[in-house]
């Protein structure tokens, strides 16, 4: 039996996308709503940032929808098949999803934000600052498909 942990919720995202969609996520504003019972200065200096991190549970997605081995990406045949965690959606094992919102402002104990691709509901499980310093080290690559696969995921819903 695979090892589990429990993990508490410190927030919640409140917008105005009920629906999970793949792609039109640019531009969406969300308010990170931190819990009532957590100091409202643990957001202190947070505001000194203009990207954070958010670990969220894609709370939408079932154990059913976990899919573990190789598929094409959005199935769609034009991809070869990749493995489960060569993706970033909610099919994973942990159903855990990871955003790097632009902050716009705390406003007591809310996170005002743009570009977070959360849904309105969803459970956070963590908020970071994004550190230049932690990103990627060494140059990047990767396959064409994403390139190809995201091309309207932050563009504007039309």
């Amino acid at each position: 039996m695979p090892e589990q942990y429990q993990i508490e919720v410190v927030a919640h995202v409140i917008n105005q996308r009920p629906e999970v969609s793949d792609d039109y996520w640019g531009g969406v504003p969300s308010i990170i709503r931190l819990r009532d019972d957590l100091p409202e200065d643990t957001l202190a200096g947070l505001s000194e940032f203009s990207h954070i991190q958010v670990v969220f549970k894609f709370h939408l997605a079932s154990p059913e929808d976990v899919h573990l081995g190789a598929r094409p990406p959005r199935n769609d045949p034009r991809w070869e098949p990749s493995g489960t965690f060569a993706h970033r959606n909610h099919r994973r094992p942990a159903q855990i999803g990871i955003s790097h919102p632009r902050l716009v402002k705390v406003e007591g104990r809310d996170l005002h934000v743009l570009d977070l691709d959360a849904v309105d509901g969803t459970p956070v499980l963590d908020i970071a600052p994004w550190f230049t310093e932690f990103g990627p080290r060494g140059e990047v690559h990767q396959p064409s498909w994403p390139t190809e696969m995201l091309a309207t995921y932050w563009a504007e819903s039309p």
